[in-house]
């Protein structure tokens, strides 16, 4: 049975969604069909405004006005704590914590120059330039354990002033996590980010 191209279409986007397959999609949509005709507008309606979204033209994060709340809150802009963070997901994963009281600068991404991403592509001039205008005295480098990542956060470091107290979150075994169902990698990171006890 073949469905109507308008269902097709719609399975189509949402299968682009990361996570959803088609046949999720299918599913989605299927019940999406019995909504009524004003939740179908308002839902075509708030995905249309995705269009117009706008970025903070402070730290990068998604934002309904020029500058988001947090980069706003004078307390937090002049506490002298910044943490720089891949993505805009990574950011909101520290702010659910609810253990960060300063300001973020979103990357985009890592370094990796065999896929052309440098520093101009990161726009870590930006960030130089921010951490010197803010006065930073804490910058924390929320930045995932890879070859790439250690690349960009030894990159970080050599561009701030020496003033500037540079730490990098410790990686390593989760809450209730089994030494014997961990990779050698999260081990490794474990062992280096050891503490006193």
């Amino acid at each position: 049975m073949k469905l109507p191209d308008k269902i097709l279409n719609v399975v189509d986007m949402f299968s682009k969604v990361p996570g959803i397959g088609e046949k999720t999609a299918l599913r989605n949509v299927l019940k999406i069909t019995t909504w009524e005709p004003r939740e179908l507008m308002a839902f075509s309606e708030a995905l249309r405004n995705l269009a117009e979204i706008q970025s903070c033209k402070e730290c990068g994060a998604y934002s309904d006005d020029e500058i988001c709340l947090i980069c706003s809150n004078e307390k937090r802009k002049h506490c002298g704590d910044l943490c720089v963070v891949e993505s805009i997901t990574d950011c909101l994963a520290i702010e659910r914590s609810n253990q960060f009281h300063g300001v973020y600068h979103i990357l985009g991404g890592v370094l990796n120059p065999l896929l052309g991403i440098g520093p101009s592509e990161l726009k870590l001039d930006v960030l130089e330039k921010r951490v010197r205008e803010l006065g930073v005295e804490n910058l924390i480098l929320a930045i995932s354990p890879s070859v790439e990542g250690d690349a960009t956060c030894g990159y970080i470091k050599s561009i701030l002033p020496e003033s500037v107290s540079v730490d990098r979150i410790g990686f390593g075994i989760p809450m209730g996590g089994n030494l014997d169902y961990l990779d050698s990698m999260t081990i490794s990171k474990a062992l280096e980010n050891k503490r006193k006890v």
